[in-house]
């Protein structure tokens, strides 16, 4: 697959990035470079490898799904600006 300038400046469009006609030449060789590194690794043999997940090989640590309320809550409201009970108060931005 190769790009050509007119495909460039629409993909360029697209993602909202301007980009000047003197760089257009430019960035179709880099995009058309990173294509082609993307075709290589398509060649590549991967037949019987299984995905890899974690570089690492170890499962992550999980831990218990659990709905708690903290317990704590004079900690943090602490550092509140203005509380009403044990919540926040915040300044009303809807008329």
């Amino acid at each position: 697959m190769s790009l050509d300038k007119a495909t460039v400046s629409n993909i360029a469009h697209l993602a909202r990035i301007k980009v000047d006609d003197d760089q257009l030449e430019t960035m179709v060789g880099e995009l058309n470079n990173i294509l082609s590194w993307i075709e290589q690794l398509n060649e590549v043999d991967t037949e019987g490898v299984a995905p890899l997940a974690s570089v690492t090989g170890h499962p992550l640590p999980l831990r218990a799904d659990g709905i708690a309320d903290g317990g704590y809550p004079e900690r943090v409201l602490l550092n509140a600006p203005d509380r009403v009970a044990d919540f926040y108060s915040v300044p009303k931005v809807v008329e």
